[in-house]
């Protein structure tokens, strides 16, 4: 079937405005197929922020890809414009370091790290090793700093440490990210669950009060305060100096230092802690959000501001 105009153009604009675009099965957060998964947690490894396509949503994009690149399965990946493959094309990359050069990215030198396991960690770790022979334990740290502890069939790795008798198997990438790493075994409401302790992340998020924010907007240096809600909301409501977030003002963020103090706020908080904890993945490390939004602003600044 040929491809039409507007899907051959609708993909195109895709392509010209996102670096790195994957069309896929499902979302980022939920693949709908194990190829699709493999591909996005690959990609993880090395990028933190990429356009996603769900195809499944999209049956004319779905049908128009695979004509548009003559490449007849999904998922596909495109860097640059260029269609680099699917699943397998994209893990062999990976492991290769073809996947670092096409991305422009340095690939890390093979470093051996220095880890610490809690003691109930390691006994953990031991008993999950023990019920499943021919195990091996994995540990994943992909760019956005999910830290991934799992069972996987045991084969060569790259890097592999032993911590009190536990072995770890990486990948370049993972180990370059996990020197002075903490792992503990910990209890919470929802039960017992690793924890990971990591000094090479950025730093969280910090809460921002309406005070504070006040201050910074008196003073005489720059402020860079992005506002998350939407256009509609913004028209009922809105602080003075605050950017519309959209993709002039992510390119603004782009085209600034990754210390930079950056301030987001909403309509309570929620979407814009969302948001920094999006940018903080992208590895910015000077990121405020805006306790309780442009409500507590309107509180207990500004009273000539809307309540919605």
């Amino acid at each position: 079937m040929a491809l039409d105009t507007g899907t051959r153009e609708t993909i195109e604009s895709m392509l010209q405005d996102n670096k790195v675009v994957l069309f896929m099965k499902g979302t980022r957060q939920q693949p709908q197929c194990g190829f699709s998964a493999t591909t996005v947690s690959t990609l993880d490894m090395l990028v933190s922020d990429y356009l996603t396509i769900n195809v499944l949503e999209h049956p004319v994009i779905r049908d128009g890809i695979k004509e548009f690149g003559n490449w007849p399965t999904i998922p596909q990946l495109y860097i640059g414009g260029e269609l680099i493959g699917g699943s397998d094309i994209v893990t062999e990359m990976l492991q290769s370091g073809e996947l670092a050069d096409v991305l422009g990215m340095e690939k890390p030198e093979v470093v051996t790290p220095e880890i610490h396991i809690g003691k109930p960690a390691i006994e953990a770790m031991s008993n999950a090793l023990q019920s499943q022979a021919g195990m091996a334990l994995s540990l994943q740290i992909n760019a956005g700093w999910d830290h991934i502890l799992s069972l996987a069939q045991a084969t060569e790795s790259t890097v592999k440490i032993n911590v009190d008798g536990i072995d770890l198997n990486m990948d370049a990438w993972s180990a370059a990210r996990a020197n002075g790493l903490r792992i503990e075994l910990e209890e919470s409401l929802t039960g017992t669950h690793f924890s990971f302790d990591n000094p090479n992340a950025p730093p969280p998020v910090n809460q921002m009060t309406v005070q504070t924010l006040k201050e910074k907007l008196d003073g005489d240096a720059a402020v860079y305060l992005f506002d998350a809600r939407s256009p509609e909301e913004r028209d009922a409501a809105f602080i003075d100096g605050a950017r519309q977030w959209d993709a002039d003002a992510m390119a603004v963020i782009e085209s600034l230092p990754k210390d930079t103090e950056l301030i987001f706020h909403c309509h309570t908080g929620g979407r814009s802690q969302g948001l920094a904890e999006h940018i903080r993945r992208m590895g910015y490390t000077n990121l405020h959000n805006i306790k309780g939004g442009i409500q507590a602003w309107s509180e207990e600044i500004d009273p000539s501001v809307p309540k919605y």
